[in-house]
């Protein structure tokens, strides 16, 4: 394996790990960390680019669910390498209703298992009330993603 690709693909994290810090700035530029979600689950999904069908899917069927997971007990966290304009953009156009990050460099990414060797990989981390990775899914296709996701959450509650 070349120096690049091991540089560029990051371990990933396994159900009981401690959640890696995340300090970004979301869509409307107020600062967001993982510390602001300590007693209360929360999904924290990785996506490649805002406005793009797949990600567009995917954010809106959290939408379309985060009453239903919000019931459940999770907070719902999107992150992105897209500047916070974007975000902006694409928040506002679909009314989504949780924060965006900008994660401009990856490095959030790099540090959540969420960067391949092509970039930014479609990741779902959830962690749980006391900051531990409760399940973390890597590559995922987006549509159904989200169906899947509460399924095996309210199973498994």
């Amino acid at each position: 394996m070349s120096d690049d690709a091991i540089e560029n693909t990051t371990a990933r994290l396994v159900a009981g790990d401690p959640a890696p810090d995340l300090r970004l700035r979301d869509q409307d530029g107020a600062p967001v960390a993982l510390a602001d979600y300590r007693g209360r689950g929360v999904v924290v999904y990785f996506y490649p680019k805002a406005a793009t069908p797949g990600c567009t899917t995917e954010a809106c069927d959290f939408r379309d669910s985060l009453a239903s997971l919000q019931g459940a007990g999770y907070a719902v966290v999107g992150v992105s390498p897209d500047a916070p304009e974007a975000l902006t953009a694409f928040s506002g156009e679909h009314g989504l209703g949780f924060p965006l990050l900008s994660d401009l460099d990856g490095a959030v990414a790099r540090a959540w298992g969420a960067w391949g060797d092509g970039g930014l990989l479609r990741s779902t981390v959830v962690i749980d009330p006391t900051g531990d990775v409760r399940l973390a899914q890597y590559g995922v296709a987006a549509q159904g993603h989200v169906a899947r996701l509460r399924q095996e959450l309210t199973s498994a509650s």
